[in-house]
């Protein structure tokens, strides 16, 4: 054991001990549980926190009563990463009674630790229902804050017996609860059906207006006493689902940029479209995060292309922070897939959707499509190169991240899906093996590389309304956010950056390349399209911070930087085609892309931008690897690392001064060849038949 914990100190990196923590656990299963539990309890209170959180998962491997014992204690630790992780290994273990009070405490206080809490709890019904139900009941006897009520009456719903509809029951009638108290409540009774009390007070609440009413609904149709299937509609062929909940999708994709709106729900929309036009489709259901009410309307919707909305409890959070939401998004995926009759569901990334989905998934007998990136093992890989993630704040990180859980959840994703899809990279395989510890030779035939695609009929209408005489809204907006620069910044050209403001993409260190560089910045004006600058995010706060400090340090850099905010997708398009092609006097033409992004899986708004002619810097790993012809069409530089990007970003101005027209040629062919949506909608389409025709054969 010694010499297990050994490695994970001196591991090269942090990746190593992620990627290979059953060592730790297999050894801990194997020595004699009292000399173990001594190594582990020294190495959980050590300096080392990556350390300490392996420690915690080797404790859950030893197979003995102290071990239980001693993690029961973890979850009043000091430092709340732990707790975290003691509440997600305890469930693995039998239920400890001892446990469960510091358990609902944990669900008290919220939060992720809050959610594995709740995971563990539900887990543990059977045997230790009543004690469970019991510590509840006590727990809402002694809580009065809404918030915490409301997870409890949540957690409350999770377990059948009969006492519990009946409380429940109560609190979905009582007009002095909290608000967010009764939905909560509410919403649990939909998961009791055949249960005449739940039947009862949701019929008693039928005339309820706001939230509460719309709740009142979806809990109907859960229980068969509302219609909430979607007509036949069109057609019959295969039924697709697409997720991503931390996203305000509509069709004119108006919030793209802002929050966690970045090029995923963009994708999302335009693949949709193409997936409902290919041969044998029946309907693709892309499910987003939203009200109740919209909740209730998608039921019935009876289109090829329906946008879905799954209601989250409280305001839209990012992603780090929606762990909380999972039993309501697990019942929200649930009741839609039962309405549109769903025979495939692809999941992307480690969220709270792809955690729900798969649940429901399994429960429904549904295959599951999963897209394999390695996120957050890039990220955790790029911020350990640059400093950013240590050993000795790891357990900080993981529990603003969740960066442990996210690893493991895409594992388990990865080995659980009937097919994974994977983007092209160019050493994908040993990528692969290096960065999450997967073979993809071992098991060929569940794998497909799937490129990502841009719509180019969008590049090609912004290209188009270049030459009309009447400037369009979002060409007059440029010409207007440009002309206010000081008359000395105007006929420069325009460096572009597009996307979320997040320390994952990296613009508050786009801007430092820019500003501390004084012929940098006097070669071209920097306009950087993304945030929602009236409403920003925690994320976005601390970026626009970051931005402020470098500002204050080269006040200078003002006079040319541009960030109007999150722009609809169009918007961004006419934007990108004005960059390169130019605007009379106030933009010069050759205009550069540049992504600053610590990893970029593959880089929409990269292929956005040099479809509209723009030479690129992007990152030298991942999927932009695949498709910028280094020199030629942009440049590569090394994610991460600020002189490096500054580099790239001088010689993308110099390539762009060159007078190659072909350049611009060569990217729209390689773009032309096979990195369109409705190629990739082509190749899906295929992949999702034959997961369903295997899951008929078996």
């Amino acid at each position: 054991m010694n010499s297990v914990l050994h490695e994970v100190r001196r591991s090269a990196s942090m990746l190593d001990v992620l990627r290979d923590h059953h060592g730790l656990a297999q050894e801990a299963g194997r020595d004699p549980a009292p000399s173990v539990m001594r190594l582990l309890a020294a190495a959980v209170d050590g300096e080392d926190e990556l350390a300490a959180v392996a420690a915690v998962h080797g404790i859950g491997a030893v197979v003995d009563d102290e071990a239980d014992a001693v993690l029961s204690r973890l979850l009043s630790h000091r430092r709340p990463f732990l707790r975290e992780h003691a509440a997600w290994v305890l469930q693995s273990r039998l239920p400890r009674l001892d446990a469960i009070d510091r358990l609902v405490r944990v669900v008290v206080a919220g939060g992720f630790s809050g959610m594995l809490a709740q995971r563990t709890l539900e887990s543990w019904g059977g045997p230790a229902g009543d004690h469970i139900v019991a510590a509840l009941l006590r727990a809402l006897a002694d809580t009065r804050d809404p918030q915490a009520r409301a997870r409890l009456v949540e957690t409350f719903g999770l377990f059948s017996a009969e006492p519990t509809g009946q409380a429940v029951g109560r609190i979905a009638l009582d007009p002095d609860e909290s608000p967010a108290a009764r939905v909560r409540a509410v919403a649990a009774l939909g998961d009791r059906p055949g249960d005449r009390e739940a039947v009862r007070v949701i019929e008693s609440l039928w005339a309820a207006g706001g939230d509460l009413g719309a709740v009142v609904r979806l809990a109907a149709v859960d229980l068969g006493l509302a219609a909430g299937s979607a007509p036949a509609g069109g057609a019959p062929g295969l039924r697709v689902a697409q997720l991503f909940l931390h996203a305000d999708i509509d069709r004119q994709l108006s919030r793209a940029g802002a929050g966690d709106n970045g090029g995923v729900a963009t994708l999302l929309v335009r693949l949709g479209d193409e997936l409902a036009a290919q041969p044998g489709a029946g309907r693709v259901l892309t499910i987003s995060r939203g009200t109740p009410e919209s909740a209730l309307a998608a039921l019935t919707r009876d289109e090829k292309h329906v946008l879905a909305a799954v209601p989250m409890p409280g305001p839209a959070v990012n992603a780090a922070d929606a762990w909380p939401a999972r039993v309501a998004v697990r019942r929200g995926i649930r009741r839609l897939l039962r309405a549109h009759h769903i025979d495939v569901v692809h999941l992307r990334m480690a969220e709270v959707g792809s955690l729900a989905a798969a649940e429901v998934a399994a429960e429904l007998d549904i295959p599951v499509v999963f897209t394999l990136a390695p996120d957050p093992h890039a990220t955790i890989g790029a911020l350990e190169r640059t400093g950013g993630l240590r050993r000795d704040n790891f357990g900080l990180a993981d529990e603003r991240e969740h960066y442990w859980f996210r690893a493991r959840l895409v594992q388990r994703l990865a080995a659980e899906a009937d097919h994974v899809v994977l983007f092209p990279r160019p050493h994908l395989a040993r990528d692969l093996e290096t960065l999450i510890g997967i073979d993809i030779a071992a098991e060929a035939g569940r794998y497909s590389v799937v490129a990502e695609g841009i719509d180019l009929k969008v590049s090609r209408a912004a290209a188009a309304e270049l030459t009309d005489s009447a400037a369009s809204p979002a060409l007059a907006e440029l010409d207007a956010l440009v002309g206010a620069l000081p008359p000395h910044r105007h006929g420069l050209p325009l460096a572009m950056s597009v996307g979320r403001l997040h320390r994952v993409k990296g613009m508050a260190t786009l801007v430092q390349a820019w500003a501390h560089d004084p012929a940098l910045r006097e070669r071209c004006n920097l306009l950087i399209v993304g945030g929602d600058l009236a409403d920003p995010s925690p994320d976005e706060r601390e970026q626009l911070e970051l931005i402020a400090r470098v500002l204050r340090d080269d006040p200078d850099a003002s006079a040319g930087l541009l960030m109007p905010g999150h722009r609809p997708n169009d918007v961004v398009a006419r934007w990108l085609a004005a960059a390169h092609a130019g605007r009379a006097s106030l933009i010069a033409a050759g205009g550069v892309y540049v992504c600053a992004s610590l990893k970029e899986e593959f880089g929409l708004a990269l292929l956005e931008a040099l479809a509209a002619g723009l030479v690129v810097v992007g990152p030298d790993a991942g999927g932009p690897a695949t498709y910028i012809e280094h020199g030629v069409t942009g440049l590569l530089a090394r994610a991460g690392d600020p002189a490096a990007l500054a580099v790239a970003f001088r010689a993308a101005l110099d390539l762009a001064d060159l007078p190659m027209p072909s350049r611009v040629d060569l990217a729209r062919a390689r773009i032309s060849a096979g990195l369109t949506v409705d190629s990739m909608a082509g190749s899906l389409a295929g992949i999702y038949a034959s997961v369903t025709v295997e899951e008929h054969r078996s």
